[in-house]
């Protein structure tokens, strides 16, 4: 097993570093002058030229990959083009924030769509288990914005229930943050629940078709420790990547929800410093998701090896 999880960090810290170079060349190819958009258009060319000299963005790139790589490592993230400041409290703070977000949606959509899932395959072919797969692929083509919209309008326009921003006052408690993240969480819940749900069902029909369910049914054992002991661990396996590839959704892919319930989360962040040309604050937010991606993945494999004994006999071979 520890071959097997050393394999997959070698496979995270290669996916890491060209990640690190397609964002910076990415950040490269942005149309436009970093000095003339700091400056704005009316300043004198001269003036533009200095700063773009100061900043560094007039060095050959690849110096300026290995100084912002290097300093990346050592825990500098670089100076903000717009804010004139460092990156890192600005990526934490939103990257916090997002996770404050993914996680109320994480604890709302997992046992939920693994709930689904189960009571589908459970009811296989039956009007619960369509109703159940058709209603959860159903929502999940719908785009963010317009679920997004559709709940803003029901929840809290019409209804007033929820509040439609999800900035909460300055210095609410949890319970006060909690309550202005439940509206922005539910466009997350519709887009991930017919994906965990069909991955949890898959799971379930094809655990229950196995020779190891059948054994322990004619062996007399209940049906509930069956599906507790037997068909659940087996069927979930599929169902943990699948949890573990959504996390760096959930944590990266938010642009349309945080700008769409104005919240400072690292999607947004990543949105803005696009639009200023802030390099620095944008390579370090995207590398900052790769991270948390690449963590998420290992301790899904970790946790997919644990479950599942052929990984371990396999690595020991």
């Amino acid at each position: 097993m520890l071959a097997f999880l050393v394999r997959r960090l070698a496979l995270s810290l290669i996916t890491l570093f060209l990640l690190s170079v397609m964002v910076f060349l990415g950040g490269q190819v942005l149309p436009g002058n970093v000095g003339r958009a700091i400056l704005g258009p009316f300043a004198d060319q001269r003036a533009v030229d200095a700063l773009n000299h100061s900043l560094g963005v007039d060095r050959p790139l690849l110096i300026q990959y290995g100084s912002w790589i290097w300093n990346f490592l050592h825990g500098d993230m670089g100076t903000s083009y717009v804010f004139r400041a460092p990156v890192a409290p600005f990526v934490i703070d939103a990257l916090g924030n997002s996770m404050k977000l993914a996680l109320v949606a994480f604890v709302l959509v997992v046992p939920i769509g693994i709930l689904g899932g189960v009571i589908a395959a459970l009811n296989f072919n039956r009007p619960l288990d369509r109703i159940i797969s058709l209603g959860g692929l159903s929502v999940t083509v719908l785009p963010e914005f317009v679920t997004g919209i559709i709940l803003i309008l029901i929840f809290g326009v019409w209804l007033r229930w929820l509040p439609i921003a999800a900035a909460w006052p300055k210095g609410a408690g949890f319970f006060t943050q909690l309550y202005y993240l439940i509206l922005p969480s539910l466009p997350l819940f519709l887009v991930l629940f017919g994906y965990i749900a069909r991955m949890a069902r898959s799971g379930m029909i094809e655990a229950l078709d196995s020779d190891y369910t059948r054994t322990a049914v004619l062996k007399g054992l209940p049906w509930r420790t069956v599906i507790w002991r037997h068909v659940l661990r087996n069927a979930l396996l599929p169902t943990i990547t699948v949890i573990a590839t959504q996390t760096g959704y959930l944590i990266g892919g938010l642009v349309v929800i945080e700008t769409l319930f104005r919240y400072q989360g690292i999607g947004s962040l990543i949105f803005t410093a696009a639009r200023g040309k802030d390099f620095p604050m944008l390579e370090a937010g995207i590398l900052t998701i790769g991270i948390v991606y690449a963590v998420a993945t290992l301790v899904a494999d970790f946790l997919y090896s644990v479950l599942n004994p052929r990984i371990r006999l396999g690595a020991e071979q």
